[in-house]
């Protein structure tokens, strides 16, 4: 939806309900941006589109009663996605677009495209039409954070999640969201499978140590589908064997599905009403970019609460095929899924600490990785369970310093950064440059923060002098938190 907000008490509507209609009514979106490259010239909005693998959606809104789609772009076909390191859910999350009077990019608009297991996207949409693909950040062979600070060897997870250029665009910074602090690894008669662990359930290693057991199938296991699924009990159960439930993520793109995806925590609850003692939630085709990475595997965010007794993990698609004993299937519709209620391979599953989602240094003309940042906590198995998420949630630089950015950490609280290089380094030469902490907040009994927006001092707040940068952070718990650049 459009509105006019030129007197905020009285906003106008100018536009509701459009977007991408192919094949249904307008496609749902969870973020948005608008930009305007010259005062009094076209305006844009870009959308990110849940239903459509081109996935980035570009509109003309100079008339904003008549928005025009003008683009529509799948990242994927310019190779960004890594499924060699099982990164291949890879899709639109958030973007930002930033029309430049200096750096690299001075004269241009760049949008910077936070593309999940495909990286940071950078585009010239300079003219919107016609977006020509600048770089893409690739993830390393073994994270970077967790070797760091604890040793272990382990392909990165991914998750690009939101990103921003510093104000003297030399840089940008993204941030990877990560809710599952421990990765597992599921062995079945036909083989072993990378899987990862939900962060909000009660993880493996706590309940039982070694996960084992029957699997059951329970298709989507939305809430509509409990009455098809058969409970627990029904499984004749050895000495030291769980109940584990499979099923499978959405329904999404599903021709023979009519209700709406539904969230990870329902299908967790759905496993734990009906007495399973563990879930199984498989990526979907959309997931395995259609087969291009049959064994990637998405562990997404908790969507409603309620009291969280079972462990849960995800798995590619390949493996939930193998399950079940049936060849892998990456195309609607899938003749031979069995049928509800089928039980498939007893399976053992393991866990590894991994650490929870943080945040990266880039080169803004190269797109080279310079150095990443974690709050210590979040590499720290000890406060893998009980402390809430200890994972970054999103990024805002400070306009008024390019050496400063601020941090939305949820159980972490804000953090604010320095970029720091060698002073006796060449400008142009950005390989010694890092992260900082310089400060934190978090209140007395905990945080939760969410967003993070960095302003300009209105200059009429008898608080705050000068030129220093108001720092807005909304807490889920609490509400709107205003800070002062120190």
């Amino acid at each position: 939806m459009l509105y006019d907000v030129t007197n905020p008490l009285k906003p106008v509507k100018l536009k509701e309900g459009f977007g991408d209609r192919t094949g249904s009514d307008a496609h749902q979106t969870h973020s948005a941006f608008v930009w305007q490259p010259v005062a009094g010239g076209p305006a844009y909005l870009v959308t990110q589109d849940e239903e459509d693998l081109a996935d980035v959606d570009i509109y003309d809104i100079t008339n904003p009663r008549r928005p025009r789609m003008i683009t529509e772009l799948d990242l994927n076909e310019f190779g960004v996605a890594q499924p060699e390191l099982n990164l291949a859910d890879s899709n639109l999350h958030d973007m930002t677009v930033k029309c430049m009077t200096t750096g690299t990019y001075a004269g241009r608009c760049i949008m910077i495209a936070s593309y999940w297991d495909g990286g940071y996207v950078l585009l010239d949409v300079t003219d919107p039409a016609n977006p020509d693909h600048l770089h893409d950040t690739d993830y390393p062979v073994a994270d970077p954070e967790l070797l760091e600070q604890t040793g272990i060897t382990l392909t990165p997870e991914g998750n690009a999640h939101q990103a921003e250029f510093t104000a003297d665009n030399r840089f940008f910074i993204g941030t990877d969201e990560d809710f599952s602090p421990y990765r597992a690894r599921v062995t079945t008669e036909d083989g072993v499978y990378d899987a990862g662990e939900f962060g909000w359930t009660i993880p493996i290693g706590e309940l039982y140590g070694e996960l084992n057991g029957p699997t059951v199938f329970g298709g989507y296991g939305c809430p509509a589908d409990r009455g098809s699924i058969p409970n627990a009990d029904s499984l004749s159960l050895n000495p030291g064997e769980e109940a584990i439930l499979v099923l499978q993520r959405g329904p999404a793109g599903d021709p023979g599905q009519t209700q709406e995806a539904c969230f990870f925590s329902e299908k967790v609850e759905t496993a734990q009403l009906l007495g399973y003692d563990a879930v199984i939630v498989a990526n979907h085709h959309g997931g395995s970019l259609a087969g291009v990475g049959p064994d990637a595997y998405f562990c997404g965010g908790q969507g409603h609460e309620f009291d969280i007794q079972i462990s849960g993990l995800c798995i590619g698609h390949r493996a939930y095929h193998e399950l079940f004993d049936l060849a892998p299937d990456y195309t609607y519709p899938e003749d031979d899924l069995p049928a509800v209620g089928t039980v498939g391979d007893s399976i053992s599953v393991t866990s590894q600490f991994d650490g929870w989602g943080y945040v990266h240094l880039y080169d803004a003309s190269t797109g080279a990785e310079l150095d990443t940042y974690a709050i210590p906590e979040a590499m720290n198995e000890g406060f893998a369970s009980g402390y809430g998420d200890l994972s970054v949630h999103e990024v805002a630089t400070d306009p008024n310093n390019p050496e400063l950015l601020y941090l939305s950490y949820y159980s972490g609280g804000v953090r604010m950064l320095e970029i720091v290089c060698d002073p006796a380094a060449d400008p142009a030469d950005t390989s010694s440059c890092e992260l900082v902490e310089v400060g934190a907040f978090i209140d007395q009994g905990g945080s939760n923060f969410w967003g993070v927006e960095v302003i300009d001092n209105p200059n009429d707040s008898p608080d705050v002098e000068g030129d220093e940068s108001l720092i807005l952070a909304s807490d889920r718990d609490y509400g709107l938190y205003i800070f002062t650049d120190p």
